[in-house]
């Protein structure tokens, strides 16, 4: 999942920031030898923490229909997680990068949510919205000078850009097929059955489980 969500940014930056052609949108760690091979205008989305967003876990399982609403299978809730990314801009002049830092800022402060034609296909089943933040300051556990020290690099222009995404859990759990006859015996009011046979009745399947 973490590999769909970085195509997902690529393809938004590339829709405004640096289209294709112009320079690269790349993921690697921005040190100094990284830096010292640039020979093209790059935009670089450094993913430097995941950490799970434990407000939205949820426990039990939940159940995926079909059209008719007969159930198909049951699931374990997604896990969410917060992926933050260093993005950082990489030209000849501060000027060029101070200009690609707008661009970023104008082509993802419009969105609140990651756009839907951009989100994986894999979390269709789950019809969820996926979150986005750009330039919120940090925890105070996350100290951007810090990730730069630990780069071995020199402080740089950036935005931190997080993308809450939910991770599919494994467990499916199957369900048998949704109950179609059953079995009932009329008693009279005095309790003796009135027919010696039972009778079968029918029920819709429309619906199906529930």
């Amino acid at each position: 999942m973490i590999h769909e969500i970085d195509e997902a940014l690529r393809r938004i930056l590339r829709g405004g920031a640096l289209p294709e052609g112009t320079g690269e949108v790349v993921f690697e760690a921005p040190t100094r030898d990284w830096a010292a091979r640039r020979n093209t205008p790059t935009l670089n989305a450094y993913l430097y923490d995941i950490r799970e967003d434990v407000a939205r876990r949820e426990r039990g399982s939940y159940a995926e229909r079909d059209a008719n609403g007969v159930v198909l299978r049951r699931r374990q809730p997604p896990r969410w997680f917060r992926l933050s990314y260093l993005l950082t801009a990489w030209t000849s002049r501060p000027e060029d990068e101070h200009r690609l830092l707008s661009g970023v800022l104008a082509c993802l402060l419009p969105h609140e949510m990651l756009p839907q034609e951009h989100v994986p296909r894999a979390l269709d089943a789950y019809k969820v919205a996926l979150p986005i933040t750009v330039a919120v300051p940090p925890a105070e556990s996350r100290s951007l000078a810090d990730i730069w020290s630990a780069l071995g690099g020199e402080l740089k222009p950036s935005l931190d850009v997080v993308i809450t995404t939910p991770f599919p859990v494994t467990p499916v759990y199957p369900v048998a097929p949704p109950v179609t006859e059953g079995v009932i015996t009329v008693r009279g009011r005095d309790g003796v059955p009135d027919d010696a046979k039972p009778r079968l009745m029918r029920t819709p399947q429309e619906g199906g489980s529930r």
